[in-house]
Formats: C-alpha cells, structure tokens, sequence
C-alpha cells in the first residue's frame, strides 16, 4: 500500500484543479520525471476526431501527440466531475508520452502508467484507478451508439508546452 506523501498530495492536488490541457501535461511530464526519472520536451499536442476505441497516439519519430477530442468531449458532457475528466486526459497523454520517450512496448508502456500513477497519486487517486481499470472505464454508463457527427479538421492545441526553445 502506498503511503500518500507530500508529492503525492501536490500531484493529485495539481491534476484535480487543472484547467487545460498544458496544465494536465505539464503534470504528466513531472510525474514521468518523478516516478521514472524520464524527461523529454518539445511536445505537440493536436486534437482529432477518431474512433471511439483510439484515445490517443504517437506518430513514431514525431513530437506529436494526437488526442481523440470526441472521447475527451463525450466523457466531459456526461461528468460533472472535472478530476475524472482530468484523470483520463492525464493518462491518454501519459501513456502517449511514455511512448515518445522510447518505449514502444503496449504491454511496458500500460505497466509504466500504472507504476507513476501509483508513485504520484497513490493507490486511490482516480487517475490511479483509470491506470489500473484502463481509460475505457470511464465510458462503461455512456450509451454511445448515436454518436455519428461529421469528422473536424484536426486542431492544435496552442500554448501546450512553453519551453524557450524552439525549433526551425
């Protein structure tokens, strides 16, 4: 059982008030730093329309991360619970991240959320329980089968990550 720390009290306290997504990443990558001793910046982050069963994903060789906007758009409208809405942003980026870090292994990568969520939120956190239960838990009460709205142009996320280098 994981005792709750001082980090521990702070990341959860971070992640439940955030209010976008640079905040929620920002906590992704101290985590990470945290609880792997992993760090990488430069990220991008773009919303897209994709199928319900993609929450998100790392174009190999990028510093992309492509997030399914109506998955983050349809468990928004059916909680009123913001930390839960953070809870599963924080792990299709974190997962994403992990990815872009190097490790391109399914099975290591979903073993990792699970390991930094524990460390940095503690074993009762609801980011911790969407590591261990998966993302798709969250949609288990939404009926989604009249979800058929036309596909968007995919949109990037300003101000995601403000780091003082940029690369031309």
């Amino acid at each position: 059982m994981t005792s709750e720390s001082k980090e521990t009290k702070q990341f959860a306290a971070s992640l439940d008030k955030a209010r976008n997504y640079a905040e929620v990443w920002k906590i992704v990558k101290e985590t990470a730093d945290f609880a792997l001793g992993k760090r990488r910046d430069s990220m991008m982050l773009f919303l897209d329309d994709l199928p319900l069963q993609l929450g998100a994903y790392y174009p190999v060789g990028t510093n992309n991360i492509v997030l399914n906007r109506s998955l983050v758009e349809i468990v928004d409208s059916s909680m009123s619970d913001k930390p839960t809405v953070n809870a599963l942003i924080y792990n299709l980026l974190l997962h994403e991240y992990l990815h872009a870090l190097g490790d391109l292994s399914e099975k290591g990568v979903r073993r990792d959320v699970v390991e930094v969520a524990k460390k940095s939120f503690g074993e009762k956190h609801i980011a911790t329980v969407v590591a261990c239960k998966s993302p798709w838990v969250l949609l288990k009460d939404i009926p989604l089968a009249p979800l058929f709205a036309s596909k968007r142009v995919m949109q990037i996320v300003r101000d995601f990550e403000k780091t003082g280098k940029y690369i031309v």
